[in-house]
């Protein structure tokens, strides 16, 4: 996933708030996570914690995860993804 879809999910999350405030704030943790898996692996590697860096690349890896479940429920009529045509 590139930076430009992250920033265009969470533009179109931020246009239509109101409606999806849960969606939005799960954004938010994953985008988290994310920047605290990309910042943590050179800490990792220096504190030589090979269990952490595997749970920094899991975090790092965490949107694309995250959004392709979202697509895959949505396929199934599960729940609603509205930004599925951003991912493309």
């Amino acid at each position: 996933m590139t930076v430009r879809q992250l920033s265009l999910i969470k533009r179109w999350l931020r246009l239509h708030s109101r409606g999806h405030a849960v969606e939005l704030q799960a954004w938010d943790l994953v985008l988290m996570a994310w920047l605290v898996g990309l910042l943590g692996v050179p800490v990792v590697i220096m504190l030589d914690a090979p269990l952490w860096l595997l749970a920094c690349l899991t975090a790092h890896l965490l949107p694309e995860m995250y959004s392709a479940a979202r697509v895959r429920l949505h396929r199934r009529g599960v729940l609603r993804c509205d930004y599925e045509a951003l991912l493309r």
